[in-house]
C-alpha cells in the first residue's frame, strides 16, 4: 500500500505521540509498504485553526494514488476542512489518537472550543487508531462508534534489556531519600508545579526528585518551576536535567524507585509503561488512562486531581517500608511483562490496515 501520514512538525519529535508514530512507521515499512510522511507547521492551537488549510491547498500537496490517509488527531484543527464529509474521498481517511485535546484539564471556555473543532473532525473520519482503551471511551462521547478501530496501545521496550527481578528487589531496598522520578516534558499537562506543592510539605531528608523532559515546550512554565523551586527553597531536592533518551534515560530509570507523576493526564502513559520495566511503582493520576496500569496499592497508587495528602501519604509510605516497596516494585515488573510489546501492538495495527484496505 501507498500510505500517508499528515502529523505536525518533525516526526523524530521527543515526545510519546510522536514515538508511537514512529513505530507505527517502521511497523508499516517491515511489512513492505510505502508510507509518506507529510509534515504541517507546528503552531498555537488558536492559530491552527484560524489558519484552517483551503481544500485545494491541501489535496495539491497530498501526494496521488494513495491507498490509505493517516491523519495524527492532533492535527484536527488543521484538517477539518480538509477532510470534508465522508465518502467522498478516494482513499480511507484514518485518525491516530493519542490524546482528545478537549477532555484534558483546563479552562472550560478553551475546552468548549476544543470541543467544537475536535468533534466537527472526528465526525468527518472513517476510523480509528486508539492508544488506549480510555481514549476509545473519551472519543465515543464525542462523535459516533459505528466506524472500523483497533486499539494499539503503545510498548514498553524501546529501551533495550531490564534489569532482573533480583537487581530490582534490591534497588528498592537501598536506604537514604526515596530517589522519585518524573519522566515528561515541562507543560502544564503533565503536572509537576502541583507535585512540587505537594512534596513541599514532607520533612526535606525523606525524598529526593530527578526531572526529565524538555524544557522549550512552554517557556514561561519552565520558569514558574524554576521560581517555585527556588521560592520554597527546594533547588536541591529537585533536580531539572532537561530531555534524556537512549543509554541515559536508562541510567536514569535505573537509579531511581518510584515513578510520581501523580497529576499527569495521559491518553496512555507510556511513561507509567517504561518505568514499570524497570521495576518502579508509580504514582499516577486516578483520571486519564493511567489506571489502565496501575492497581492501586498493589504496584503503584492512584491519586485524585490536586489529592496532595495523599501524594504525601504514599511517599511517606514507601520510603517508611522499603519492604513494601520492593513487594510493589516486583508487580510494577510483573505488570510490564504482561503488557504487549511494540512489534506485538504495532502488527496488530498493520492487520487492521491491509484488512480495511483489501478488497
Amino acid at each position: 500500500m501507498k500510505i500517508g501520514l499528515i502529523i505536525y512538525g518533525r516526526l523524530d519529535t521527543l515526545t510519546g505521540g510522536y514515538i508511537y508514530d514512529r513505530e507505527m512507521v517502521a511497523a508499516l515499512k517491515r511489512r513492505g509498504h510505502r508510507v509518506v510522511v507529510l509534515s504541517l507547521p507546528s503552531l498555537n492551537y488558536l492559530r491552527r485553526l484560524a489558519l484552517k488549510y483551503q481544500t485545494r491547498t491541501l489535496a495539491a500537496w497530498v501526494p496521488e494514488g494513495l491507498d490509505l490517509l493517516l491523519q495524527d488527531e492532533l492535527c484536527h484543527p488543521s484538517l477539518i476542512r480538509f477532510n470534508g464529509p465522508r465518502g467522498d474521498r478516494p482513499y480511507p481517511v484514518m485518525t491516530v489518537v493519542h490524546q482528545v485535546l478537549c477532555d484534558e484539564p483546563r479552562a472550560s471556555w478553551q475546552n468548549h472550543l476544543m470541543r467544537r473543532a475536535e468533534k466537527r473532525y472526528l465526525d468527518g473520519v472513517d476510523g480509528f487508531i486508539f492508544n488506549s482503551a480510555t481514549t476509545r471511551d473519551t472519543v465515543w462521547r464525542l462523535t459516533a462508534n459505528d466506524r472500523p478501530h483497533v486499539v494499539a496501545p503503545p510498548g514498553g521496550d524501546r529501551l533495550g534489556p531490564r534489569p532482573t527481578t533480583k537487581t530490582v528487589a534490591l534497588w528498592a531496598q537501598d536506604s537514604g531519600p526515596l530517589r522519585l522520578f518524573f519522566l515528561g516534558n515541562l507543560i502544564p499537562r503533565k503536572g509537576l508545579l502541583p507535585l512540587i506543592d505537594a512534596l513541599a510539605g514532607l520533612p526535606r531528608d525523606a525524598w529526593t526528585l530527578r526531572v526529565v523532559g524538555r524544557v522549550d515546550m512552554d517557556r514561561a512554565y519552565v520558569r514558574r518551576v524554576r521560581y517555585t523551586l527556588w521560592r520554597r527553597g527546594l533547588a536541591d531536592r529537585v533536580q531539572l536535567l532537561g530531555p534524556r533518551e537512549g543509554p541515559r534515560l536508562v541510567d536514569e530509570l535505573a537509579r531511581a524507585q518510584v515513578l510520581c507523576m501523580p497529576y499527569a493526564y495521559e491518553g496512555f502513559g507510556m511513561a507509567t509503561l517504561e518505568a514499570q520495566g524497570f521495576g518502579l511503582p508509580v504514582i499516577g493520576c486516578r483520571a486519564g488512562a493511567t489506571p489502565e496500569l496501575i492497581d492501586d496499592g498493589i504496584n503503584g497508587y492512584l491519586v485524585n486531581p490536586g489529592d496532595h495528602a495523599a501524594v504525601r501519604r504514599a511517599v511517606t509510605d514507601l520510603h517508611n517500608d522499603r519492604t513494601a516497596l520492593a513487594k510493589m516494585s516486583l508487580a510494577a515488573r510483573h505488570r510490564f511483562d504482561a503488557h504487549p510489546d511494540w512489534a506485538a501492538s504495532m502488527g496488530r495495527l498493520a492487520d487492521f490496515l491491509e484488512d480495511l484496505v483489501s478488497p
